[in-house]
């Protein structure tokens, strides 16, 4: 019976070799790259390639391994924060990019989890309100990745740059702000470990429809799940140990602060400004102004030199028209101004009197306007002399209204037209009339055929 066995390995010379020693004590004494080290074989008279010394080099080289100490947090001490994405979902009748933030505090591990259509600064910072909110204190530090939000650069091997407006707030709020180091996401394991676990947990699998119903799902998981579950690390629920770290947390400035951001727009001629793909009306008279805008989560807020001029709930959707309607009243008011102003000279040239009628309607007619159309519309059908001579007639008789001056016209124009002149004829012309004698020649030829 034959029997089948793997062909083994015969070692073969290598040119590397002699030198293979040579390799381990360059090593040995610096972590040389597989480039340098073949430089020194070649001045050692090494006629191999390079790609051999690599090869041999990667198979000793040591296996570098990170190491990583676990943080260990004071009650009270910290939290980290960070933005997660998940897809789109619909808002109205567009789509937009799916947000989440979370917020964990670093001892207890008790979550805030909140969802948004955007990243920008009015919700990164009420996403902060909302959580302090929640938990009724505030954490003495915040750790954050190198968000543009939290970090405006941060450059390797020097101290980070925040964003203004959020060490502004972090002041307000009584709290310190910690960057990670570039690249260093381990260092706020705790939030990312809390962002993966809100997508494995509660995002997979979940139909979502229209973004409203996101949060409230997001708020019952939060007390059902995530922050009553027996967490992996700490072997007790975050619930629970949030009550022992209560007591070691900062209460909440009673302060309001304005997390709005301003941004500059110019009025268009339609009166409106454009904001993140829509438009918002402003009151008429201030188109071609720059005015300014302050954004927040649920609505707009128009300024001009520090007066509030409008302002409107927020849309998500695009290209909407959002109008209050009390902005186009004035616009409106004007045309309908200079409509009448126009029925009015219009009225007053049709007859010198025309002026005191109209005196004459205001007195006796509240709806004196609806009058002055109507008499104007009949000046187009029976013309402007005829309408002039009535308006005449009428103020003769006081009789002021347009009905009255639709009956004058109506009925000259059915007054029947003047007889013309009659034609008599005299005696004497019909005796001078000459009565034609009849064809006898054709009376004769008739009564011979008869006879025949």
């Amino acid at each position: 019976m034959l029997h089948y066995e793997p062909r083994k390995k015969v070692p073969r010379p290598s040119v590397l070799d002699p030198f293979k020693g040579e390799v381990t004590r360059l090593l040995d004494t610096h972590p040389f790259s597989a480039q340098q080290i073949f430089q020194r074989l070649r001045e050692n008279n090494y006629a191999g390639g390079y790609s051999t010394v690599k090869k041999y080099v990667r198979l000793i080289r040591p296996k570098h391994r990170s190491a990583f100490l676990t943080l260990v947090f004071a009650p009270g001490e910290a939290a980290q924060v960070d933005w997660g994405s998940w897809g789109t979902i619909g808002v109205g009748q567009t789509r937009r990019q799916l947000s989440f933030f979370v917020m964990v505090l670093c001892h207890s591990r008790r979550m805030y989890l909140e969802f948004f259509v955007a990243q920008t600064m009015e919700h990164f910072l009420v996403a902060h309100e909302h959580a302090f909110a929640a938990f009724n204190a505030v954490p003495s530090r915040i750790m954050i990745d190198n968000l543009k939000t939290g970090v405006l650069s941060h450059l390797a091997g020097c101290a980070p740059i925040f964003n203004q407006r959020y060490l502004d707030y972090a002041r307000h709020c009584g709290f310190t702000i910690t960057a990670c180091n570039v690249a260093s996401g381990w260092e706020k394991g705790r939030v990312e470990n809390g962002v993966g676990y809100v997508k494995k947990n509660f995002l997979n699998g979940l139909e979502l429809g229209d973004f409203n119903a996101v949060n409230p799902a997001a708020q019952l998981w939060l007390d059902t799940v995530a922050n009553v579950r027996i967490h992996a690390k700490t072997h007790q629920r975050p619930i629970d140990m949030f009550e022992q770290e209560r007591a070691h947390l900062q209460p909440c400035n009673p302060a309001p602060y304005d997390i709005g951001r301003i941004s500059t727009a110019r009025v268009s001629k339609q009166f409106r400004v454009a904001f993140d793909a829509n438009r918002y009306s402003v009151p008429v008279h201030y188109v071609g102004i720059i005015v300014i805008l302050k954004a927040y989560p649920e609505r707009v807020c128009i300024y001009y030199a520090d007066q509030l001029i409008a302002w409107h709930l927020r849309s998500y959707e695009r290209g909407q028209d959002i109008e209050n309607p009390d902005h186009p009243k004035v616009l409106v008011e004007q045309r309908k101004n200079a409509q009448a102003q126009r029925l009015l000279l219009r009225f007053l040239s049709l007859t010198p009197q025309a002026g005191k009628y109209h005196e004459g309607l205001m007195v006796r007619r509240a709806n004196w306007r609806n009058h002055v159309a109507k008499i104007n519309a009949l000046a187009e059908i029976y013309g402007v002399a005829e309408t002039g001579r009535a308006i005449e007639d009428a103020l003769v008789f006081d009789a002021f209204s347009g009905e009255y001056i639709t009956n004058l016209l109506e009925a000259r124009a059915r007054e029947l037209p003047q007889a013309s002149p009659l034609q008599l004829t005299r005696r004497q012309d019909l005796l001078d009339m000459t009565i034609a004698e009849p064809d006898l020649s054709l009376y004769e030829l008739s009564h011979h055929e008869n006879k025949s």
